[in-house]
């Protein structure tokens, strides 16, 4: 297994996505940052932390479950709304998440955001992005491009969830 971001590199990283974030999106009052559980929900939280330091606004972190809305799955959980907690209509989605492969998570995430409103604008910030598309999605922000071979494992782990901060990536089978 090769370590390719340690928690310095990754806090550099999160820090250059949320500097790009703000160039897009001046002002940030408008902004929503939507995290897919597992590890898009810290990642969201972090980059808003860092919004906050630099223009002094802190968007709202939302935690969205996509499983209801995948299509992968024989038989789905039903679905919850998530948004009368929050009304994101004429808002800006960030939807947030660790490694973009195939693309049928953030499509699944799409739908999950779009069931529950109209934002005015949907943009996808992923920490790692490994190629492999499956569907006709490119993010917004990328924090790392790592052409992998599709049997290689992209591994993100986060402080909040796994006790520390790192990427990596092994060939399958090859997992610690």
């Amino acid at each position: 297994m090769a370590v390719i971001m340690n928690a310095d590199a990754m806090a550099r990283t999160l820090m250059r996505m949320a500097h790009q974030i703000a160039e897009r999106n001046p002002g940030l009052n408008d902004l929503v940052m939507v995290g897919i559980r597992r590890r898009g929900v810290p990642l969201a939280e972090r980059m808003a932390r860092n919004l906050e330091r630099i223009d002094g606004v802190r968007p709202p972190v939302i935690a969205i479950d996509i499983e209801p809305y995948r299509d992968d799955r024989a038989h789905p959980r039903p679905r919850a709304r998530f948004g009368d907690v929050f009304n994101w209509s004429d808002q800006v989605v960030i939807l947030v998440d660790d490694v973009l492969f195939t693309g049928r998570t953030v499509r699944a995430a799409l739908d999950a955001v779009v069931d529950q409103g109209r934002p005015r604008m949907v943009q996808l910030a992923v920490l790692i992005d490994r190629g492999h598309r499956e569907l006709p999605i490119r993010p917004d922000y990328v924090g790392k491009n790592i052409p992998t071979h599709r049997s290689e494992i992209v591994e993100v782990r986060l402080a909040e969830i796994d006790g520390m901060d790192e990427v990596s990536i092994a060939k399958e089978g090859q997992r610690d």
